[in-house]
């Protein structure tokens, strides 16, 4: 982790937030590599479950929304951690946590009071100290600010805990003005916010984050196969971006486990630095939504099956990942060093669609106007259809080890040779591989390298 960690901060991948402030406790900023990449993964996304389909669609809801939302979708009552303080550094943890820490039990959906016992009754102590916890208490973990002038008389608003809450509120307008026949899906990117009280590892949990969430809306009779059809999808995807099949598993929740709308949940675990976790949750989330906010609105969230001409509430599948944690598992999955003589090699493995730069240029160092002139015209006709970088800067080794950090997948030096005969080399980041490829072919050998 502390070498992922050195790597983020040392090729630009990802700072921490406030870093000439000291920081704040697990926010960080994507730097330009980062950005990139975070951008790569959002357009895989996008590419494979929106817009390579037809029963798709993509909104972008608020961030603030009425209060009554957060009421109907039970967050104001039920959206909290089990929380102990330490009684003498003061320091504040999660009870559910330090539990499964010492005695590998999972407590989630048990009470405050069936949670306080277990921690007495085992003699469970403050992880720093050693001193005595208080009371569990719950925690609600949402972010809430004033809505105009800050005074005791503005109402309460709150910073989004998950993006899916937009989908449901605009249910009856994303019917009317789309016209779509179930079973469809309304998928959506964007920012939550989530008060947590031990934040940590990293990027995988912090109080800002980016979900990428689709609501898949569907008849009852269709749920159970369509939260398999979600389920095997996702597992074909993460394929298609590199990440290793031994490094995933799932999990299938029991009903003291699941979160009280669903019906039923998998979550899908990678395995990162510090052990399997959770990366990706399958929900059948029921009709519990769109009834929930139907009935606080007084607004009738349903849809006319023309079929058996009646109105119906459709059930939801729900398949949600977080970015950031999503990120951290392509980082973990392609980090790698190896030995090469008496050199140590750092290589980040990423697939051609996620990597920041898919290719970088390398003109021979000198003064060789040719050889400039051949790699800025090569930089210039690569970059419209490739993500591109032009490093000129030390030697070919040197810029070789840079690129293999940050994952780029081929480098193209041009030398003496390219004025003479068109060709150039291709070097391969994983095999190390190096190739002659006419300038004229360029482009055919890149496209059958990245199929």
């Amino acid at each position: 982790m502390d070498s992922l960690v050195s790597l983020s901060k040392r090729r630009g991948f990802v700072y921490p937030a406030s870093d000439i402030y000291g920081g704040l406790a697990n926010s960080w900023d994507y730097g330009p590599l980062g950005s990139i990449m975070k951008e790569n993964i959002k357009n895989e996304w996008l590419k494979e479950f929106v817009f390579s389909r037809d029963d798709m669609i993509l909104i972008d809801s608020a961030i603030i929304q009425n209060s009554s939302v957060w009421d109907a979708s039970g967050h104001l009552t039920k959206f909290s951690d089990p929380m102990v303080e330490c009684l003498d550094c003061h320091k504040r943890f999660r009870a559910d946590n330090l539990i499964e820490d010492k005695l590998g039990i999972d407590v989630d959906g048990r009470s405050a009071e069936e949670i306080d016992k277990i921690i007495n009754e085992n003699n469970i102590k403050c992880p720093i100290t050693a001193g005595v916890l208080s009371q569990v208490k719950n925690f609600n973990l949402m972010f809430n600010t004033k809505l105009g002038p800050v005074d005791v008389s503005s109402d309460t608003v709150y910073l989004r805990p998950e993006t899916c809450q937009g989908i449901f509120t605009n249910f009856d307008n994303i019917i009317k003005s789309t016209r779509l026949k179930l079973p469809f899906g309304v998928a959506q990117i964007g920012k939550s916010f989530r008060n947590e009280i031990t934040p940590g590892n990293f990027i995988f949990r912090t109080l800002e984050f980016e979900q990428m969430e689709i609501e898949y809306f569907t008849k009852e009779d269709n749920a159970d196969k369509d939260f398999e059809y979600w389920l095997n999808l996702f597992e074909e995807w993460y394929k298609k971006i590199g990440i290793k099949k031994e490094n995933l598993k799932k999990v299938e929740l029991n009903e003291t486990q699941r979160a009280h709308y669903s019906k039923r949940t998998v979550d899908i675990y990678f395995n990162y630095p510090f052990g399997f976790k959770e990366l990706q949750s399958f929900a059948n989330r029921s009709d519990y939504d769109l009834t929930s906010h139907s009935n606080l609105s007084g607004k009738k969230l349903h849809y006319f099956d023309e079929e058996s001409k009646t109105n119906i509430v459709p059930f939801v599948i729900e398949p949600s990942v977080g970015l950031g944690r999503l990120f951290l598992a392509i980082l973990s999955n392609g980090y790698k060093e190896e030995i090469i003589g008496n050199d140590k090699r750092i290589v980040l493995s990423l697939s051609h669609r996620i990597a920041p730069y898919q290719l970088a240029i390398f003109p021979l160092i000198g003064k060789d106007e040719k050889i400039n002139n051949i790699s800025q015209n090569l930089y210039s006709n690569l970059r419209w259809k490739y993500r591109c970088t032009y490093d000129s800067t030390g030697s070919i080794g040197k810029r070789y080890r840079r690129q293999d950090e940050i994952g780029t997948p081929l480098c193209i030096t041009i030398d003496n040779d390219s004025s003479i005969d068109n060709t150039v080399t291709i070097r391969d980041r994983d095999s190390m591989e190096q190739v002659r490829v006419n300038i004229d072919n360029i482009n055919e050998y890149i496209d059958k390298c990245f199929l």
